[in-house]
């Protein structure tokens, strides 16, 4: 009977064990995803008029890039947007505008000014599923060839260039 008074004890021990250990995984904060190392998914875009409308060619068109979604109604892609511009004078930004209006999609780059080589309008969300999108912004390094280097979900921080943005676009430039 005694060993039945200590089992919840033991039971909360092994819970708190696991949940514990989370806390020291390698980056808590990181969202995996399936495509590292990969070659990026087909694109299922429209156009956004008046912009240069982003292709499957472009993902592969020997150049590192970034592909970043976005949307005019998400609050951290205003955020993020001096670091987007900032890293479009380095190598092409392309942009997916995701479940967006095109007149709210224009407006938004008329205020904060256009970083992307070119846009494609995810309407459907057939692009953000096919490239496991969990939410906007997210931001992908892409090498020449179209492979995936890194995911980053969330707003781009001066902070996440330096630690991760920067060195997934040396590791695919030297593909």
């Amino acid at each position: 009977m005694r060993w039945l008074a200590l089992l919840p004890v033991a039971l909360f021990a092994a819970l708190g064990g696991f949940f514990l250990s989370g806390l020291f995984r390698e980056d808590p904060d990181a969202l995996p995803s399936a495509l590292i190392g990969a070659t990026a998914p087909a694109l299922t875009v429209t156009e956004l008029p008046g912009k240069p409308v982003m292709t499957d060619a472009a993902l592969t068109d020997g150049e590192v890039k970034l592909v970043n979604f976005w949307a005019s109604w998400c609050v951290p892609c205003r955020v993020e947007h001096p670091q987007l511009e900032a890293l479009a004078e380095e190598l092409p930004v392309y942009g997916i505008n995701y479940k967006d209006t095109p007149q709210a999609a224009l407006e938004f780059l008329e205020e904060l000014g256009d970083p992307y080589a070119a846009i494609g309008v995810d309407g459907s969300a057939r692009t953000g599923i096919d490239w496991g999108l969990y939410g906007v912004p997210e931001t992908f390094v892409l090498a020449g060839d179209g492979t995936v280097m890194l995911r980053f979900a969330g707003p781009i921080t001066e902070k996440v260039v330096t630690d991760s943005i920067a060195p997934a676009i040396k590791a695919a430039r030297a593909r």
